[in-house]
């Protein structure tokens, strides 16, 4: 049974072929260095926040070493926060001076970075928070850090919502026209009610008057699926979907954002670290599934990058040097391919090739229904190194003697070295023959 692909609005082609992309959380909260929500959770006033402001100065930020960082991972297009939800604007907007200019940092912090990134063939996306805990007309929710706080209930008389609307539509126009071509914008949320607090969605976004905007600046951009309004990609977070997601019974193109640890922005005292290993395999997951990776950074307040970070950046770079051909340009492969055990295919439909990827390496065989007649040639990505068949009911001959166990016609059987591969994650390459 085939399934329907979703259109999207903006231009998909290059997103769905590269697969792999870095998050950046950047802002003030580095300098707390205990969570990017950490002003909501200790229910900070702008007052108690901006002792950060008076100190942000990221004296070794260096946007041309992390764009290497990325690009040496194998990561092919970034996503960095212009306004995380604290408020705290990275470029020289005209509509603030809660800005990166007016701290001691001194300057734009935001063009170089996209001009660094751009200089290595990485595509630029911009993160924007709907929320903002410091501008004066931001209403109450049930994320507001001040939402228990008596004098900032009873302020809320004085707001003007619209004026904030207009300020982050305003802003949104600022990042769409000052950096050239901005291949994606990942708006970040829409609100529940919750707890007796109203909520913020579509209407009070006006997101469709801003999706308008944004169209008619970037005709091309992806737009993500937080506006409560159908955006081009769907953003599962935190966690490896069970499958291609699809929503009305159509497939969507899709990337899962997920940290390194357990927080977005730099903390210095997480110990919950994912291994290279599983890193790769979240990422082979990913595109098994037809979905993209974004894995997020969070520098320090001195503007590098967390030697943890750096770590598995060069793991993930390690393993994609030499097996990324089995991720870009690369999905699902087609429904009737069982995939063996311990395993997860890929498949690039343009030259016909399907990916093994060996998660628990097995003792001499790995035997793949379905595929006799079907496969060409076979062998290690890794090296090159050919890994030989056999056949359906051909029989095995190894050299301390023969078995037939009765297999199946279309079993297909590679004979594996004892001794797995020395990388992350072996990958068999299988050169179908065409159909």
């Amino acid at each position: 049974m085939g399934f329907e692909m979703e259109q999207t609005t903006g231009d998909s082609s290059w997103y769905t072929h590269d697969r792999f992309g870095m998050f950046i959380h950047w802002g003030l909260y580095s300098l707390g260095a205990r969570h990017e929500w950490m002003k909501g959770r200790e229910f900070m006033t702008n007052e108690q926040y901006n002792k950060y402001f008076k100190r942000f100065d990221p004296d070794l930020y260096d946007p041309e070493l992390w764009a290497t960082l990325a690009s040496d991972a194998g990561m092919k297009y970034f996503v960095v926060t212009a306004k995380h939800h604290e408020g705290f604007c990275l470029w020289d907007s005209a509509l603030t001076d809660y800005k990166a200019t007016n701290t001691p940092a001194g300057r734009d912090l935001l063009t170089p970075m996209i001009e660094a990134f751009k200089s290595k063939n990485i595509r630029p996306g911009l993160y924007y928070s709907l929320l903002d805990w410091h501008h004066r007309h931001y209403t109450l929710d049930v994320k507001h850090p001040l939402r228990y706080n008596k004098e900032f209930l009873e302020d809320q008389k004085h707001r003007e919502w619209q004026q904030y609307v207009d300020y982050m539509h305003g802003q949104t126009r600022e990042l769409l026209t000052k950096f050239g071509k901005i291949d994606l914008m990942f708006f970040d949320f829409s609100i529940p009610p919750e707890e007796g607090f109203p909520g913020k969605g579509k209407e009070e976004w006006q997101s469709e008057k801003l999706v308008e905007l944004i169209r008619e600046l970037q005709p091309h951009i992806l737009l993500n699926d937080r506006l409560q309004v159908k955006g081009d990609i769907t953003t599962p977070e935190q966690y490896q979907p069970r499958e291609w997601i699809q929503m009305n019974g159509k497939r969507v193109v899709w990337e899962a954002c997920h940290t390194f640890s357990g927080s977005w922005g730099y903390y210095r005292d997480e110990e919950t670290w994912k291994s290279v290993d599983t890193l790769v395999k979240m990422l082979i997951d990913m595109v098994s599934k037809g979905g993209n990776l974004l894995l997020n950074v969070g520098p320090t307040g001195r503007g590098e990058f967390d030697e943890r970070a750096i770590d598995r950046l060069k793991g993930i770079g390690e393993w994609m040097k030499r097996h990324s051909r089995s991720i870009y340009g690369c999905t699902a492969a087609p429904e009737e391919l069982q995939c063996p055990e311990d395993c997860r295919f890929t498949y690039n439909p343009e030259n016909n090739r399907l990916y093994l990827h060996v998660y628990s390496w097995p003792f001499k065989h790995i035997h793949l229904r379905g595929l006799t007649g079907m496969v060409e040639y076979a062998q290690l990505l890794n090296d090159a190194s050919e890994i030989r068949m056999k056949q359906g009911e051909e029989e095995m001959t190894m050299e301390a003697g023969a078995f037939n166990e009765g297999r199946p016609r279309d079993i297909l059987t590679l004979l594996l070295p004892v001794k797995k591969p020395n990388v992350t994650v072996p990958v068999i390459e299988l050169f179908l023959k065409s159909r």
